[in-house]
């Protein structure tokens, strides 16, 4: 069997701000790999380095020294446009706020990265049909004309995903997805995830809870900006049985 697709591999990744006695060491010399397909949670105490880490992998950021390989392309020194081309066509992104415009409803939230994407359809109703399609897979077809302030907080991040979804990105970021959820809403979100997951979709996601990263199938437990460990996760999480829904990805 041929190996799996290396989305992410870090060579000695280091970031540092400041310099002489006002140094401070962010990400000390990580190496890993995270291969296509993975479900990977990266944990952490505050100020272990974990959001600066998921930064430099996001290509929010550049590290200061090492190598930062993500799909094959070593993005290590790229320019912040060249990052910014990289987030817009090969990541998705799930964030703890949802990160919606306010003013924009379901439809126009997830067809947003289309205007950024000239190689995506260009007419309005093809771009709409499509976010619909989307909308409609996560289940929110019926509330694709609502704002977000009309939305709960589950159906909200319902169309952060399905914003994602939109752009079919070789690798998803989730940052605390469920934070800003009750329980019954952060259970619902898991199990999208892990639909997508499920589907062969690299999720790479930062969490504080331990109940929440025993849903993947690694942790990687970052101390003091090191690896403190990469452990394979014993745990077998039995998801309910939900309604299947349509997750392909979106091919054009």
């Amino acid at each position: 069997m041929e190996p799996k697709k290396k989305i992410i591999e870090t060579i000695n990744l280091m970031k540092t701000y400041g310099d002489g006695d006002n140094e401070v060491i962010a990400v000390n010399s990580i190496s890993i790999t995270i291969t296509e397909g993975e479900f990977v949670a990266i944990m952490g105490p505050s100020g272990s380095g974990k959001s600066t880490l998921m930064n430099i992998l996001a290509c929010l950021d550049r590290p200061t020294s090492g190598q930062y390989i993500l799909n094959g392309e070593d993005v290590s020194h790229h320019s912040r446009t060249e990052l910014a081309r990289i987030r817009g066509r090969e990541l998705g992104f799930v964030f703890q706020s949802f990160n919606l415009l306010p003013r924009m409803t379901a439809i126009e939230n997830v067809m947003l990265p289309l205007m950024y994407r000239p190689d995506k359809p260009t007419t309005m109703q093809e771009r709409k049909e499509m976010a619909m399609k989307v909308l409609t897979s996560v289940g929110l077809g019926a509330r694709a004309d609502h704002l977000p302030s009309e939305l709960s907080g589950g159906q909200q991040q319902r169309v952060a995903i399905a914003r994602v979804l939109i752009n079919d990105p070789i690798l998803i970021l989730a940052d605390e997805p469920t934070g800003n959820l009750d329980t019954k809403s952060s259970e619902e979100i898991m199990d999208m995830l892990h639909e997508l997951h499920d589907r062969g979709r690299t999720i790479v996601m930062v969490t504080h809870e331990p109940e929440i990263a025993a849903h993947t199938e690694r942790i990687l437990h970052i101390r003091d900006g090191r690896l403190h460990s990469d452990e394979k996760n014993g745990h077998h999480y039995a998801r309910r049985v939900l309604q299947p829904i349509d997750m392909q990805p979106q091919k054009i």
